[in-house]
């Protein structure tokens, strides 16, 4: 039904495309791209439930917030885990993209990415959340759909192409053709337990307690997935569970590769179970078009090398893998009318 309201909003209200990640939430605009790359963090006051702080600010007072502040990360395992919190995070952040514009307008249409995997019930959260925080409009788009087209494979094509994208709560694989999912696995496996297993490693092998965010860094700095030309070292600092005291120890890439190899070896295994269900017409598209990797998880040093050489298909890491999804979700706005075949059917949750 014609709705003149949301016709003359259309004209002057932003189309945004979210990235909401467990990890960080990328913000693009129609026309303009990413103009917001924030983690997903909020503080909140413990009394009142009143967000302080969001995004890098927020990151930055984990762990160092005073007993009346407590440092939320909203979504976990890449769905909501706290309604509220999310809600007042994704109202900052659309605040935030309407600062780019000349003529801040309210009520835009929003492009969500949820994963593949997610419930009904998850679904309509992310729905819920995104209107309540201003939205006229809520579409959702599966992940792994958004991370192709950010990173620009052909999906109109015929032939299949195979996507993994390597999140801060899951990951993603899929095989496509035709702008559909053959076949799609949705771990619960990513970048936080790379993290986690840092952690547990640091603390059994040297009796050092470490936070989450040092493990990211470590991650960051040395890890990888396959051994490296050249072999590095980290300092880690922490607590001493003997002493109690403060300690600092070098550690090598070849431990932090040691201590992330479970997760690691996670997500190898649940890309060859989804090669091993798609037809044998697209197994012969993928020996020719590769495995494309995206998200923050596909910088991990020497992962698409360990691929290339487990599973016998090419691995490649799309160009800047981390902003894939939030720049495909924009790309459906760039031309609704023709992408929103893309889109998940949410007759039923809307």
């Amino acid at each position: 039904m014609f709705n003149p309201i949301n016709w003359l909003l259309s004209f002057f209200a932003l189309d945004i495309g979210i990235d909401l990640g467990t990890a960080n939430t990328l913000v693009y605009i129609r026309g303009k791209g990413i103009v917001v790359n924030e983690p997903s963090w909020v503080a909140v006051d413990k009394r009142t439930r009143r967000p302080l702080a969001v995004g890098a600010t927020a990151k930055r007072m984990a762990g160092r917030a005073p007993l009346n502040v407590q440092v939320i990360r909203p979504l976990r395992d890449g769905v909501i885990s706290d309604f509220d919190i999310t809600e007042a995070m994704l109202e900052h952040l659309i605040g935030k993209a309407h600062e780019q514009s000349i003529v801040p307008a309210p009520y835009p249409r929003v492009v969500i990415g949820v994963p593949a995997g997610v419930t009904e019930v998850e679904m309509r959260a992310v729905y819920d959340a995104a209107m309540a925080a201003g939205a006229r409009e809520a579409h959702l788009i599966e992940e792994p759909i958004a991370a192709a087209l950010g990173a620009g494979l052909p999906l109109a094509d015929i032939q299949g192409h195979m996507i993994v994208d390597i999140g801060g709560g899951t990951t993603e694989v899929a095989v496509l053709s035709m702008g559909r999912t053959v076949v799609s696995r949705s771990l619960r496996v990513a970048g936080d337990e790379m993290d986690e297993a840092i952690v547990q490693y640091i603390r059994n092998k040297y009796n050092l307690l470490i936070g989450e965010r040092m493990a990211e860094e470590i991650k960051m700095s040395i890890g990888s997935a396959h051994p490296l030309p050249e072999e590095q070292t980290a300092v880690v600092r922490g607590r001493n569970l003997v002493t109690g005291l403060p300690e600092a120890v070098e550690v090598s890439s070849i431990e932090i590769r040691e201590a992330i190899a479970g997760p690691v070896q996670t997500i190898l295994d649940t890309v060859r179970d989804t090669i091993d269900e798609a037809p044998a017409e697209i197994i012969a598209d993928l020996m020719e078009n590769g495995v494309t990797l995206a998200g923050g998880g596909a910088l991990l040093q020497g992962l698409a090398e360990r691929i290339t050489d487990d599973l016998r298909l090419r691995a490649w890491v799309a160009e800047d893998p981390a902003s894939c999804v939030a720049r495909g979700a924009g790309l459906i706005l760039e031309d609704f009318d023709t992408n929103r075949q893309f889109l998940v059917d949410i007759t039923g949750v809307a």
